[in-house]
Parts: structure tokens; C-alpha cells; sequence
């Protein structure tokens, strides 16, 4: 309900408008993103051709699958902390 001049409907026309506006913003800067992201065709590291399906499936893309996967495997953390303590040092 709205309160003095205004119609009944105004409070859900602006937020109708209020939504629409951020939808707008979205979609544009969205659009921009996209655009300026674009996927190289060789790889960065080894300089071999990268796919056209990888390229289209991933936006972007600077390495091919093998220095990618290289790159993964490096910053996989490796070994790590034990949290549960073994019974061993639970029984001390």
C-alpha cells in the first residue's frame, strides 16, 4: 500500500524498474567481459596450437590441456597435515 500521492502499485513498479535496471547492468558488463576476454590460439608455454573446441569451451584459455594440467599438479597441495592424531600419540 502505498501513502500519499502515489498509487497503490508504485512500491512494486520501482522495484519492477529497480531489477530491470540491475539486470541491464549486468548483461552489459557481462557482454564487456566476454569481449575483452579472448582465448589465445597457441599456448603461452610451449607455444603449440590450442583447440578450437577448448578454446570455445573454455573463454580465455592461455594453455593447452598438457601445460594446464602441469600448472594444476604444481599448485595441488601435497602431503599435508595429519588432523586426527594417530591412536599411537592418543595412547602416550
Amino acid at each position: 500500500m502505498a501513502g500519499g500521492w502515489a498509487r497503490d502499485d508504485a512500491v512494486n513498479d520501482q522495484i519492477e524498474i529497480t531489477t530491470a535496471e540491475a539486470v541491464a547492468r549486468a548483461r552489459l558488463r557481462a557482454g564487456r567481459v566476454a569481449a575483452a576476454v579472448e582465448s589465445a590460439a597457441t599456448c603461452i608455454d610451449c607455444d603449440e596450437p590450442i583447440p578450437e573446441a577448448r578454446r570455445r569451451a573454455v573463454p580465455g584459455v592461455r594453455l593447452c590441456v598438457e601445460c594446464q594440467s602441469g600448472h594444476d599438479k604444481a599448485r595441488r597441495p601435497s602431503g599435508g597435515i595429519n588432523r586426527r592424531a594417530s591412536k599411537d600419540s592418543q595412547l602416550k
